[in-house]
């Protein structure tokens, strides 16, 4: 049958594949994963899901981990429903159901192996650093800084940083820690400074050990040519600092038009990354 919204032509409650964007104030979570005992966006939406579905589990997909306290505005998930309804069916009834601070939008369906994690062709991050005074609503989303930040000296550090890399020196310790980030631009806008990170894959915690060491050098305390020799001893960086969480957004998801439904297993090694 054709739906009278679009959709196309389904079995009338045969299970149906979907994406999604979610967008979440990562602030009270203790990440995307679900951990047993701790509140979590995958575990939200699979408590809406479930619920919609009269008791069956459904298991949400997603493009990234985001560690705890990491935001999102373009993370990508895909579920099945059970039940085979539109996707107009589901967004409403998931934005009912969903809490304040998570929020799910283009719902669309896909075919029934679609998996975000092997989909995404790559991912970007946003660090947004509020270089002014003290201001606290700003600083829910961001990392409050007094000093003054010499953002182009930070540009040219980050370009160290660009190309096929061992990021052992950036990230969380992994059996392959070789990543492709394809650009880091850092902004100013007045107080606002961004720094935005693009790759294929992170390894855990790498956009905010990238951006601790580019804010030593933006403070003047380390230099360009330190980075690139921290990022070629492979060892934790700057003594392993790592940037707040509450900077940090997952701004955009970029899917693929013809990747593989099942991932080989090289694939699913280098996509567990921040994530």
């Amino acid at each position: 049958m054709r739906r009278p919204n679009g959709d196309e032509s389904v079995r009338e409650g045969a299970p149906v594949r979907y994406r999604a964007r979610v967008e979440y104030d990562g602030t009270d979570f203790a990440g995307f994963q679900v951990q047993p005992g701790a509140r979590t966006v995958q575990g939200e939406l699979e408590a809406a899901l479930t619920r919609i579905s009269g008791g069956s589990r459904v298991r949400v997909a997603a493009a990234g981990r985001t560690d705890a306290g990491v935001h999102a505005t373009g993370q990508v998930i895909a579920f099945t429903d059970p039940k085979g309804r539109s996707a107009t069916e589901l967004a409403r009834a998931l934005d009912a159901l969903l809490p304040g601070d998570v929020a799910i939008r283009e719902v669309r369906r896909v075919p029934a192996g679609f998996n975000p994690r092997y989909a995404a062709r790559y991912r970007e991050y946003r660090y947004t650093v509020w270089n002014g005074p003290r201001s606290p609503l700003r600083e829910r989303f961001a990392l409050g800084v007094r000093d003054p930040l010499d953002t182009a000296a930070m540009e040219r550090a980050g370009s160290v940083l660009v190309g096929r890399h061992d990021f052992s020196a950036f990230g969380v310790a992994h059996r392959q820690p070789v990543r492709i980030v394809h650009s880091i631009r850092v902004r100013r806008n007045g107080s606002l400074v961004t720094i935005d990170v693009a790759a294929d894959a992170f390894l855990g915690q790498m956009v905010r050990r990238m951006v601790a060491a580019l804010l030593e050098v933006g403070h003047g305390r380390t230099t360009e040519e330190a980075v690139t020799a921290a990022l070629a001893s492979r060892r934790p960086a700057f003594n392993g600092a790592v940037a707040p969480a509450k900077g940090l957004c997952l701004r955009r998801v970029v899917l693929g038009s013809s990747r593989s439904r099942t991932a080989p297993a090289s694939t699913i090694a280098r996509s567990n990354g921040e994530r």
